[in-house]
């Protein structure tokens, strides 16, 4: 039996809650390793956290200017060359494009290296696979990713995310909310069949464990009626009725939802009091605009009438809730799409999972202060287009 295959049956019978023990242990026996650990992206994207188990504890590491931050960055192996002649070799460990971390392992030399970094960035995604279907039975990495402590809105928002980002050859996909440790009501949510991508990005209202509530109700409704193979403009319609039935009107979501047909471009959209969407094409910032429609729950039994719309292989399209383009600077003056076009441009060279971080920590200059008053939604889409031949 070679290496690979004992280390990955290794990783694929360990215990939830000992998975970085296995692979420790694996990676020594198999591969010479003398030192490995993981970190876990933080949720607000600032730093890779230790998974360790206290007292035996490690210093968090920046993701903007470390070693293991460069491999999360780029997705790709970064090998750090050492005095001793040892070498770090950094590995994203990440699931289909959503981004979860970082495995380093220090291997006694760089020809060691070369030798096995292939394998070793095969086993860091296997890693990823079984830290995904880890934490239905332990909360060791959902802890691991958390620098300060959540609230409880945040905790059931983050919960109620299908990830951060994803990829497939049609489309790459990234999205960050902020105050990461505090957020209230905005969202986002995914879904994907061979031929189908469905995105929904809701701005709800109220603040802290009220707006969460009403975030969930409306994002489990657009769900289950998701699931029962309806149209859009039917899950609006259904899930604007569970929303109204609960408050009455005097609570409400807005909510952008598209279905794009993977193999055309061509996409159904319901525009129901929505986020901004600007649309990056061919060099150009535009914002685009579909007739607007009456936010869930805001009245009953609500009509929703899908537009067509149709996006082209290099299109990247930004999506900002209102904490975004309204969010005022110390002397009152609003973010705005000129702004945000700018933010756009300057990242127009970033991957899609890498965009929304990046326009929000623009937006924290603009504001003039870390923690913002509202939350501020990012969803970031590059449109690739079916390859021909798929």
């Amino acid at each position: 039996m070679n290496r690979f295959v004992t280390a990955e049956r290794a990783l694929r019978t360990a215990a939830p809650h000992a998975l970085l023990d296995a692979t420790r242990a694996v990676l020594v026996e198999q591969y010479g390793a003398e030192d490995v650990e993981l970190f876990m992206a933080d949720y607000g994207l600032s730093v890779l956290q230790p998974v360790s188990v206290l007292p035996h504890t490690l210093e968090p590491v920046s993701v903007h200017n470390s070693p293991a931050g460069r491999a999360f960055g780029s997705q790709r192996p970064y090998c750090e060359d050492g005095r001793d002649g040892r070498a770090r070799l950094h590995l994203p460990v990440s699931v289909r494009g959503d981004r979860l971390g970082v495995l380093s392992v220090t291997l006694p030399g760089g020809e060691t290296v070369r030798r096995f970094e292939a394998e070793l960035a095969d086993l860091a995604d296997v890693l990823a696979h079984e830290v995904i279907v880890a934490e239905r039975d332990t909360d060791l990495y959902l802890q691991a990713r958390r620098k300060d402590r959540l609230t409880l809105a945040a905790e059931m928002q983050w919960q109620l995310l299908p990830g951060r980002s994803c990829s497939r050859p049609e489309y790459e996909l990234g999205a960050q909310l902020e105050p990461a440790y505090a957020i209230f009501g905005d969202n986002f949510d995914w879904s994907a069949t061979a031929d189908h991508l469905m995105l929904y990005v809701t701005n709800g209202m109220g603040e802290g464990i009220e707006a969460s509530l009403l975030t969930n109700l409306a994002i489990n409704a657009l769900r289950n009626a998701r699931r029962a193979g309806i149209s859009i403009a039917d899950q609006a319609a259904l899930a604007d009725q569970a929303v109204y039935a609960h408050y009455q009107g005097r609570c409400y979501l807005s909510v952008l939802m598209f279905d794009f047909d993977l193999a055309t471009g061509r996409a159904s959209v319901v525009d129901a009091g929505s986020p901004r969407l600007l649309r990056l094409r061919d060099g150009t910032v535009e914002h685009v605009t579909f007739d607007a429609q009456l936010p869930l729950g805001m009245f009953e039994e609500t009509d929703y009438v899908a537009q067509d719309f149709q996006v082209r292989p290099g299109d990247r399209l930004v999506f900002a809730s209102d904490g975004v383009h309204a969010v005022a600077s110390p002397k009152g003056e609003a973010y705005g799409d000129a702004a945000l076009a700018r933010a756009i441009q300057s990242t127009r060279l970033l991957p899609a999972a890498e965009v929304p971080r990046a326009i929000l920590r623009e937006l924290t200059g603009h504001r003039g202060e870390s923690v913002p008053d509202d939350d501020a939604l990012v969803v970031c889409l590059d449109w690739h287009g079916r390859p021909a031949g798929s």
